[in-house]
């Protein structure tokens, strides 16, 4: 795990199952439209929630790109679960302000409901095409933006499926983020 500090916040970046980190308020979902199970991070939430969560996210349904929503956690080890639309990539624009709102919102909701710590996957990565580096770098923008101004969250996790999107993120946010200090 990498670790760095950013004013009262802990960015910390691993390599892992999003469904698995039992030390989270609320892990993000790489949600759809309709906020229903799917394919990558959003069915794997949704596998490991139960059908439950499904239920509680019809209401919601549907969001637009760049959009976030609050719901429980379910069978999760986390009590709350933060639903993002990320655009698709090439065909939901402006692709780069769509993403960053995912980002910016989910940090604002999560410290409305008094959320001491996030995980995100990376957004819009997979079957949304964004390529990786330009949207981890959006990413990273947005949360040493945000972070200076959140209140209750202490930690921002960024839970990556492949040590590709691990190095990327790492180099991405040594890059950034000058200010940030790594914990030895």
């Amino acid at each position: 795990m990498h670790e760095y500090r950013v004013g009262g916040v802990t960015i910390e970046l691993t390599r892992g199952d999003i469904t698995k980190q039992t030390d989270i308020d609320a892990v993000t979902n790489a949600a759809n439209a309709q906020l229903l199970p799917g394919g990558g991070v959003a069915g794997a939430i949704h596998r490991a929630a139960g059908p439950g969560l499904a239920e509680e996210c019809r209401p919601f349904a549907p969001i637009r790109p760049g959009q976030c929503v609050i719901t429980g956690g379910h069978n999760l080890p986390n009590p709350h679960v933060l639903h993002c639309l990320g655009p698709v990539y090439g065909v939901d624009e402006p692709s780069d302000e769509l993403l960053a709102s995912c980002y910016r919102e989910a940090l604002r909701i999560a410290d409305e409901h008094e959320v001491r710590s996030v995980a995100f996957p990376a957004i819009s990565t997979g079957a949304f095409g964004y390529p990786l580096r330009a949207a981890t770098e959006i990413a990273m923008r947005t949360v040493l933006d945000v972070a200076p101004t959140l209140r209750s969250v202490e930690r921002i996790r960024f839970v990556l499926f492949d040590g590709d999107a691990l190095s990327v993120h790492t180099d991405v946010l040594a890059e950034l983020g000058p200010g940030a200090d790594r914990p030895s």
